[in-house]
């Protein structure tokens, strides 16, 4: 795959960006897709490895290598074909996926794996561009109906899939626009809602429908929905975030972090956002420091911020994997999102003990370090952003559709294919975050096209869609 001595001419090509103390004045997207020569070239570098260890690193099981040698070959329709024949949303993936795909990479092991994200999204970009990417409307309907709940990566690829093989889909999103968090909570420097609406247009185009401003449970009941469709997906994510329950978490200017991204994705969207939670002047903590918790110092940045700290409960990783130990499964690593690349301070290790305040508004917190002995300490803080996780799935939702639950609360559904994505409720079936728990984009639309799958399979007796 690629030039046989591609590995060895060629250096790593990095995607450049826009610099932090211009993009930090926007909310637009910052990196700088690869030129056509430039992807070319990176495609070159995938080396014939024998064991394509990118392709089994990644969720959606992307044929990595030959998109790789066709875009180095310059047959960039094929490449594009061969690209969606895995990935509904690879423009979705190409901008916020972790690649596990890299990690995954034989070259991985000199740090200098193939830039495949980078690939994916110049490929998918120019697709697009050149008119490839087209809507794929069924020639013969089935007569089946199908609804799916949530409008998220995993629902929207679950519609696409069963569209295309002729049933009748409905999507119903309780928010006024579909596209769940990746429009209402993924911010857009990360991923414009261009985007999405663009793919949602190629998903009308092929007959999906969309339903929005319907929250089942209260708009329509769930046993309504049973009775009116031969097959219900629920895709309604795992939404319910985790609090922080120590003392002085009422106290003004405590927030939950999807409050305060979702507040700024409306802004940017154009609507009115009374009392929004603004970071501008503020001295920010922002607790916890996976994605959730960079997305917010990113924000924060963009908002004007005084200063950002983010706190991690978890202990400092080392700044390198032993890669005989962890290659090539993802490994546990420092890792510096654009979004610290932009400014702001952070520290591991750290428990918080209270919020303080005074007339009711935060003005700092109480921390111990976990790594150390020693009196608790004091930091000062007039915004603090809560981002320390997600605690599954509306509860409320499961219960009205009387749905068995796992020990936390998930959906109860497995995805071994004899029982695909079965609830415990008939013509009911799951996929998702609703019941993995909170996972990636890219784990999302793979158990979306593999929920396809199974549903076709009990709606048909029968499936042409790929598992």
């Amino acid at each position: 795959m690629g030039k046989p001595t591609g590995l060895l001419e060629f250096q790593r090509i990095l995607e450049p960006a826009e610099a932090a103390a211009e993009r930090t004045r926007h909310h637009r997207e910052f990196v700088t897709r690869l030129t056509a020569s430039q992807t070319e070239q990176e495609g070159a570098r995938c080396m014939d490895c024998g064991v394509p260890f990118c392709q089994s690193g990644c969720p959606v099981e992307n044929v990595v290598p030959d998109w790789n040698d066709l875009v180095y070959r310059g047959d960039w329709r094929r490449a594009a074909e061969r690209l969606h024949a895995t990935n509904n949303f690879p423009e979705f993936t190409g901008r916020v996926c972790p690649a596990p795909c890299e990690a995954a990479c034989t070259l991985n092991l000199e740090d200098t794996p193939v830039g495949i994200r980078s690939i994916e999204c110049a490929l998918v970009d120019r697709a697009f561009e050149e008119g490839w990417v087209t809507p794929r409307p069924a020639a013969v309907a089935t007569g089946r109906r199908v609804a799916v709940v949530g409008s998220g990566p995993a629902g929207l690829a679950a519609a696409q899939q069963l569209a295309r093989v002729g049933h009748a889909v409905t999507v119903y999103e309780k928010a006024d626009r579909p596209g769940g968090l990746l429009r209402y909570g993924i911010p857009d420097f990360k991923l414009e809602k261009v985007l999405v609406d663009r793919r949602l247009e190629q998903l009308r185009a092929e007959g999906v429908r969309f339903e929005v401003g319907v929250e089942i449970g209260r708009d329509l009941s769930p046993a309504a929905l049973l009775e009116a469709y031969d097959a219900v997906i629920l895709a309604c994510g795992a939404e319910t975030p985790r609090d922080l329950p120590v003392p002085g978490r009422d106290l003004e200017g405590v927030h939950l972090a999807m409050d305060f991204l979702t507040q700024q994705n409306r802004l940017n969207a154009g609507y009115t956002v009374p009392g929004a939670i603004s970071a501008a002047g503020r001295h920010v903590v922002v607790i916890g420091g996976g994605d959730t918790g960079s997305d917010c110092v990113g924000t924060s940045h963009r908002q004007g911020a005084a200063s950002v700290t983010q706190l991690e409960r978890l202990p400092r990783p080392p700044e390198r994997e032993d890669k005989g130990v962890t290659w090539p499964y993802w490994p546990l690593r420092l890792r510096t999102s654009s979004s610290l690349e932009e400014g702001g301070e952070r520290d591991w290790a750290i428990e918080t003990l209270a919020f303080l305040g005074e007339a009711g508004q935060v003005t700092g917190l109480e921390y111990r370090r976990l790594d150390a002995e020693g009196a608790p300490e004091t930091l000062p803080a007039d915004l603090v952003l809560l981002a320390v996780g997600f605690a599954g799935p509306d509860r409320g939702l499961l219960e009205r559709f009387v749905v068995a639950t796992d020990a936390h609360g998930r959906a109860s559904a497995t995805t071994d294919p004899s029982r695909g994505y079965r609830t415990t409720v008939p013509r009911l079936y799951a996929a998702g975050d609703v019941r993995r728990g909170q996972s990636l984009v890219v784990w999302a639309i793979r158990e979306g096209r593999q929920c396809a799958h199974a549903v076709d399979a009990d709606l048909m007796g029968s499936t042409s869609l790929p598992r």
